[in-house]
Formats: C-alpha cells, sequence, structure tokens
C-alpha cells in the first residue's frame, strides 16, 4: 500500500465522503451531542474506538468465519452483535475511568450501538474489498471524519445559543438542522475532490 493511497483513504474518510455530512449516517448523535464542545469530543473519540475496532473485529469474523462456512448472509446480525459488545464495554470502561464523559454522553453513548455510521464503516470496508491495514485506516478516518463533523457542529451550536440574533421560533433544533444542511452543503463542494 503506497502512502498516496494511505492518503487518499484518509482525505476521503475525513472530507469527501464524510460520514455524516456526506452520507448522512450518525445523524442521531450528530444532532444530540453537539450541544457542547466536550461532549462532542467524547462522543466523537468514543464512536472512533467502537469503528476502529468493530471494523478489525467484523473482518476477521467475516473473512475466518463466515466466508468459509458459506454464511455470509449472517454478516448483519454478527456485525450488529459485535458492535453491541465492544459499545458495552466502552460503557463499562468510561464509567471506571471518567464519570463526568459518561454523565455528559448520557444515552448517546449507548446508541452508538445503533449507529448506523459504525455498521456502515463495518460493511463498506467488507463491500470494498480491503485488507486488514486499509480496514483500519479506513475505519479511523471515517472515525475522524464523525468527529470533525461533531466538533464543527459543536462549536457553532455553542456561538448561536449564546446569540440573541437568533428568532425564538429557530432556537433550538430548527436552527441545528439548518446548520447541518449548510455544512452539508459546504462539503458536498469536496465531492470528486481526489489526490
Amino acid at each position: 500500500m503506497s502512502f498516496v493511497q494511505i492518503i487518499t483513504l484518509v482525505v476521503a474518510g475525513v472530507i469527501t465522503d464524510n460520514v455524516v455530512l456526506s452520507q448522512s449516517l450518525g445523524i442521531c448523535p450528530f444532532l444530540g451531542v453537539s450541544k457542547k464542545t466536550d461532549s462532542a469530543f467524547g462522543m466523537g473519540f468514543a464512536v472512533t474506538l467502537v469503528m476502529l475496532l468493530s471494523s478489525i473485529v467484523c473482518y476477521l469474523l467475516y473473512h475466518y468465519v463466515l466466508e468459509p462456512l458459506s454464511i455470509e448472509y449472517l454478516r448483519t446480525v454478527a456485525f450488529i452483535l459485535i458492535i453491541a459488545v465492544l459499545v458495552q464495554i466502552l460503557d463499562i470502561v468510561l464509567k471506571k475511568i471518567s464519570p463526568a464523559l459518561y454523565g455528559s454522553l448520557g444515552v448517546f453513548l449507548a446508541l452508538i450501538t445503533t449507529n448506523c455510521a459504525v455498521l456502515g464503516t463495518a460493511n463498506l470496508v467488507i463491500d470494498s474489498g480491503y485488507n486488514l491495514i486499509e480496514t483500519m485506516i479506513e475505519a479511523v478516518s471515517v472515525g475522524l471524519g464523525f468527529t470533525l463533523a461533531l466538533l464543527l457542529m459543536s462549536t457553532i451550536r455553542e456561538r448561536i445559543d449564546s446569540s440573541e440574533n437568533v428568532p425564538e421560533s429557530f432556537k433550538g433544533l430548527p436552527i441545528a438542522l439548518i446548520v447541518a444542511a449548510l455544512m452539508a452543503m459546504a462539503f458536498s463542494g469536496f465531492a470528486g475532490f481526489s489526490i
């Protein structure tokens, strides 16, 4: 794997094919946890970690268990179970290590299990025919792209929430959806960009 291929995977995962702003995956935590930068960073880190671990385990399970046994049709069920187990482990670890982060993420930590960005990445690496190294690079890149989108959104929302110029009917979720749409339009400008 050449350096250019690695950079291409990273740029695609973070910017051009951003999982939230270009593919519209992971919208629930994107809108739910992006109110404060600290919790957005924590969620981005947690999703990136789960995405990396689940992609590796799903890759190994698919190529060394499901394919040899010709039961590839169980891929989605197996991947969801793996993601659920990893999220439960992360839940236990965060509760012990960082109770403040655990409290700020709230219910959204458990919702990583159903975050379609995590399952979508696990499926993408299988469908794309990536090897294990490419799988790890893709998972981390997509996770960093998710984190970038969360951090951008949280920064904007913190400024909007402190502003008095937002009409009353737009406060809260309506203005967040407008900001998300504008961000998605801005990121669509990178479509077709390649190295």
